[in-house]
C-alpha cells in the first residue's frame, strides 16, 4: 500500500476547512476557545464516546445528529465542558443551530463538541458574538488553529495526516486532537476529530473506528480518570471518488491502515503530551498466551503511578513493572517474564525470567534520561502483542491539578 505522512491535519483532505478563534469563554484572550470544522458536501459520520456515566450534554447532541450516519460540520468549544448543567442540552443545540444559520449547514448535521471546566454555566453569547469571525476564517489551512482551539493544558496542538491509495484513487486522512489530562482507556478520553475524502459508508466507517480505537485510544493512560466529555468524530466526504466502499475487502484494509497510522500518531501525541510530563512512554507486550492478557499487562503497567514516576527520575525500578503486571489480573508465568527498557540511547536488559540480573545503572540512567522511553515486555507464553501509551508523573502534574479550576 502507498501512503505517506503530509502536512495539513484536519483539512488536509478535499473539501474541508476548519477555524479557531478567541471568542471569550477562556479569560486568556490569548489563547483559541471555539473551533469549526466543515466540510463542503455531507459527508458520512462515525463516533465513539466516553463511557464514563457522566457525559456532557453535547455528546448527547451529537449522538441524536449522527444518528443517520451523516454530518457536514463540527464545532467544539474548550474552556467550559458544558457538563453537569441544567441547560446543557439547550446550549449544545444552539451551538449547532449558529453554524447552521452561519453555513446554511442543516442543523442536524453539526457534531458539538466542548471540553473543560465541568459544573461550570456555558452562555451562548461569546459563541454567538463569535460566529462571524469563526465562519470568515474557515480555511484550507485552518488544521492549526482548529487545534489551537479545542486545547485546555495541552502544551502543543496535535495534527496528523496521511495520503494513501485505495481503489486507485489519491485518498487523504487527517485530524486534530486534544488530551493532557483525565485520559485513561475507556473510550472515549480525549476530544480527536478525523476527516478524510475517502467514499466509505456510514456503517464501514463506524465499524472502522469502533475496531481501531481498541488498540489506539483505548490504550493510553496518563492519570487514571475518565473523562465526561470525550470523543471521537470522523467525517468522511468522498470526494477523491474511489469506488464507495460498502464492505471489507482490499480498499477496507486500506482504509483501516490508513485510519490507523493517523490514530498512532495522534495517540502518542497525546501521552507525550500528558500534564507535567516529560517523557512519552511506551509499553510494548510481546508473547502473550492472548491479545487480552497482552493489553492487560500492557495497561496496567502503563497506569502505574510508581512506575511513572521512576520514569520521570530516570530510575529503572523493574520491579515496578513486574509489580503492576502482578496486579493486573492477566494470566501469566511469572517466571517467564523479560523486562527490557529502550530509548535512542540503546537497550538494557533489567529482568530475565521473573528476576533481577545485573546491569549497568549508569547505562540504565542515560537510556531513561531520553524524552521517549519504551518499556519492553516479553511474556514469553505465546504469540500475542499488545501496546499502551503514557507519561512519566511529575511534580507539574499536581501543580497543574490543585488549581485547575480556579
Amino acid at each position: 500500500m502507498n501512503m505517506k505522512l503530509i502536512e495539513g491535519g484536519v483539512t488536509a483532505a478535499q473539501g474541508f476547512k476548519a477555524s479557531g478563534i478567541h471568542c471569550g469563554i477562556r479569560r486568556n484572550t490569548s489563547k483559541n476557545d471555539l473551533s469549526l470544522i466543515v466540510s463542503s458536501t455531507p459527508a458520512s459520520a462515525a463516533a465513539v464516546y466516553t463511557t464514563n456515566l457522566v457525559k456532557g450534554a453535547p455528546l448527547t447532541v451529537t449522538k441524536a445528529h449522527i444518528a443517520d450516519g451523516k454530518a457536514q460540520a463540527i464545532i467544539c468549544n474548550s474552556g467550559n465542558a458544558n457538563t453537569c448543567n441544567a441547560d446543557g442540552i439547550e446550549i449544545a443545540e444552539g451551538m449547532a443551530a449558529l453554524v447552521a444559520e452561519k453555513t446554511g449547514i442543516a442543523t442536524n448535521d453539526v457534531a458539538v463538541a466542548s471540553t473543560g471546566v465541568i459544573g461550570q454555566p456555558l452562555s451562548l453569547e461569546p459563541i454567538q458574538n463569535g460566529m462571524d469571525e469563526l465562519v470568515d476564517k474557515l480555511s484550507e489551512n485552518g488544521s492549526c488553529d482548529a487545534a489551537l482551539g479545542i486545547m485546555t493544558t495541552d502544551t502543543v496542538p496535535k495534527e496528523v495526516a496521511v495520503e494513501f491509495t485505495c481503489g486507485g484513487k489519491t485518498c487523504r486522512i487527517g485530524g486534530i486532537a486534544k488530551g493532557s489530562g483525565m485520559i485513561h482507556p475507556n473510550m472515549a478520553t480525549m476530544l480527536v476529530f478525523i476527516t478524510t475524502d475517502c467514499a466509505i459508508a456510514p456503517a464501514l466507517l463506524q465499524k472502522a473506528l469502533s475496531g481501531d480505537i481498541q488498540n489506539t485510544f483505548n490504550m493510553i493512560s496518563i492519570d487514571g480518570d475518565t473523562s465526561t466529555n470525550d470523543m471521537v468524530v470522523v467525517l468522511a466526504n468522498g470526494l477523491a471518488q474511489n469506488a464507495e466502499i460498502t464492505a471489507q475487502g482490499e480498499d477496507y484494509t486500506a482504509f483501516m491502515q490508513a485510519l490507523n497510522t493517523v490514530t498512532v500518531g495522534l495517540c502518542r501525541m497525546i501521552a507525550g503530551d500528558g500534564e507535567g510530563a516529560t517523557k512519552l512512554l511506551e509499553c510494548q507486550v510481546s508473547g502473550a498466551k492472548t491479545l487480552a492478557v497482552a493489553k492487560t499487562v500492557a495497561k496496567s503497567v502503563i497506569c502505574s503511578s510508581l512506575l511513572k514516576a521512576a520514569m520521570f527520575g530516570a530510575d529503572a525500578n523493574w520491579g515496578r513493572v513486574l509489580c503492576a503486571i502482578g496486579y493486573s489480573g492477566a494470566d501469566v508465568d511469572v517466571t517467564k517474564i523479560d523486562v527490557s527498557f529502550r530509548s535512542d540511547k540503546g537497550t538494557i536488559t533489567v529482568c530475565e525470567n521473573g528476576a533481577g540480573i545485573p546491569f549497568s545503572e549508569e547505562k540504565a540512567k542515560e537510556i531513561l534520561l531520553e524524552k521517549e522511553i519504551e518499556i519492553l515486555v516479553a511474556l514469553n507464553d505465546g504469540e500475542y502483542d499488545s501496546t499502551a501509551w503514557g507519561c512519566d508523573l511529575t511534580y507539574d502534574y499536581v501543580k497543574i491539578n490543585g488549581d485547575y479550576r480556579t
